[in-house]
C-alpha cells in the first residue's frame, strides 16, 4: 500500500480502545494510591493518638499479716530502786558496801556519828526523869490529903486541885516519854540499812563526809536496786496503742548481746498521750534472775500488734504529695485515673503501710508520671497489665 493511501477504519478503532483502557488503568492507579494514602494517614493518626496516652505500671495493695510487729527503742530500769538518804545529821564514820555489792534487807551498810543527837537524847531522858519525880511527888501529896478529908482538915477544893496537878504531871511524863522515844528512833537511823535485797548501784559518800538530814540537800548516799526483775519502758505512737494489749509478749534485743533475745511481757500503760511526743508510755516486765542485764541500758523492743483487719501497704514511689495533700493515683475499670487521699500508718522504707484511703482491689500506679489528673486515660502495662509489644511501640511507615 502506497503512502498516499488512507488508513483503514480498524486501526483507528484499536487506537481508541487502547486509549480508553489506558485512561481507566490510570484512574484505577490514582484511586488506589489515594485510598492507600488515606488509610496510611488514618493509621498514623490512630498510632499518634494511642502514643499520647501515658503507659503506667500498677500494683495491688499488699495485705500484711495480722500478727504484725513494731520495733521501738526502750530503756531498762530496776524493778525496785531506792535512793538512800540520811535521817540524821553528822559525820560518816564507816561504810561497808561499795558499788556492785549485793546486800540483804536490814543489812547495815554505813554508820553516822551524830553527837548533837546524842546530847539531845541525854537531855530528853533527864527531863523525863524530872517529870516522873514531879509526878510521884504530886501523887504522894494527893494521897496524904485524901486521908485528911474525913477530919475536915482538907477541903474538897484542895483535893480537886491536887488531882488536876497530878493529871498535869502525868501528861508531862507521857510527853517526855514520847520525846525520848522519838530521839531514840532517830538515833537508830545513825545506822544506814538496806531496805530490800538488791545491789548497790551508786555510792556518793565516804568516811568523814558531812551528812545532812533529808533528801533535798544533795545526792543520795547510796542507791539500792533490785535487778532480779527489770522494767522496760517504751514510748508507743498513739495510733499503735490500741493494737498493743496488756499481757502481750515482746522480744528484747540489746547491743551487748547481739545474738540473743529476751522475752518480756506488757504489764501496764500510762493511759495518757504525752503532748510533746504524741506517744503513750508502756511498761514491760523482764526476768533478770541471772543478773545478765543492767538497769539504765538501751534496748530494742519488738511488740506484737493485734489488729482487727490486715493493713495495706504500697510502694513508696506511689505516694504523691502536693498542694492537694498526700494521695495515690489509682486506675479504674475504665482505665482512667482516680486520685485518692491516704494516711500513712508506718514508713517501712521501700513500702508504706497505709492507715486508710484505699481498698484491697484498687490498682495503684507505682510511679505516677507528672501531669496526671483525675479522669485521664492511661494504658496499663507491667505485672498487673498487658505489656506493649514491639510492633505496638513502632510507628507505621508513611
Amino acid at each position: 500500500m502506497s503512502p498516499t493511501e488512507p488508513r483503514s477504519p480498524v486501526s483507528h478503532r484499536k487506537l481508541g480502545i487502547f486509549g480508553v483502557v489506558a485512561l481507566i488503568a490510570a484512574g484505577l492507579v490514582v484511586g488506589t494510591g489515594i485510598r492507600a494514602r488515606e488509610e496510611q494517614g488514618s493509621k498514623l493518626k490512630e498510632w499518634t493518638d494511642d502514643q499520647a496516652i501515658p503507659s503506667v505500671a500498677v500494683t495491688l495493695p499488699n495485705a500484711k499479716d495480722l500478727n504484725a510487729t513494731i520495733e521501738l527503742p526502750g530503756r531498762l530500769e530496776a524493778y525496785y530502786r531506792a535512793p538512800i538518804f540520811a535521817r540524821v545529821s553528822g559525820y560518816l564514820t564507816r561504810w561497808s558496801a561499795d558499788i556492785g555489792a549485793r546486800v540483804k534487807a536490814g543489812q547495815v551498810i554505813a554508820e553516822i556519828e551524830a553527837p548533837d543527837l546524842d546530847q539531845q537524847l541525854l537531855q530528853a531522858r533527864a527531863d523525863l526523869a524530872s517529870q516522873q519525880a514531879s509526878a510521884r511527888l504530886s501523887e504522894a501529896t494527893l494521897n496524904r490529903r485524901k486521908t485528911l478529908v474525913a477530919s475536915n482538915f482538907v477541903s474538897a477544893q484542895e483535893i480537886d486541885e491536887r488531882t488536876a496537878d497530878l493529871s498535869n504531871k502525868k501528861a508531862a511524863v507521857n510527853s517526855g516519854q514520847a520525846n525520848v522515844e522519838r530521839l531514840e528512833a532517830l538515833a537508830g537511823y545513825k545506822k544506814i540499812t538496806a531496805p530490800f535485797d538488791g545491789v548497790v548501784t551508786a555510792r556518793d559518800t565516804d568516811v568523814g563526809a558531812l551528812i545532812n538530814a533529808g533528801g533535798g540537800s544533795g545526792p543520795a548516799m547510796f542507791v539500792i536496786s533490785d535487778i532480779t526483775k527489770l522494767r522496760v519502758y517504751v514510748n508507743v505512737p498513739q495510733n499503735y496503742v490500741p493494737a498493743i494489749k496488756i499481757g502481750a509478749k515482746a522480744i528484747i534485743t540489746l547491743p551487748e548481746y547481739p545474738n540473743r533475745t529476751f522475752q518480756a511481757t506488757v504489764e501496764a500503760s500510762s493511759q495518757a498521750v504525752d503532748v510533746a511526743s504524741g506517744t503513750t508510755r508502756m511498761q514491760l516486765g523482764l526476768d533478770n534472775s541471772k543478773g545478765e542485764l543492767m538497769p539504765g541500758g538501751y534496748a530494742s523492743v519488738k511488740l506484737s500488734l493485734q489488729r482487727d483487719s490486715a493493713p495495706l501497704s504500697i510502694p513508696a514511689s506511689a505516694l504523691i504529695f502536693n498542694g492537694s495533700g498526700l494521695r495515690v493515683a489509682t486506675v479504674g475499670a475504665d482505665d482512667k485515673v482516680l486520685f485518692k487521699p491516704v494516711t500513712i500508718a508506718r514508713d517501712l522504707g521501700r513500702e508504706i503501710e497505709l492507715a486508710s484511703g484505699i481498698a484491697p482491689d484498687d490498682r495503684v500506679i507505682t510511679a505516677p508520671p507528672d501531669g496526671l489528673s483525675d479522669g485521664d486515660a492511661v494504658r496499663v502495662v507491667g505485672a498487673k497489665g498487658k505489656p506493649a509489644t514491639a510492633s505496638e511501640k513502632q510507628a507505621p511507615k508513611s
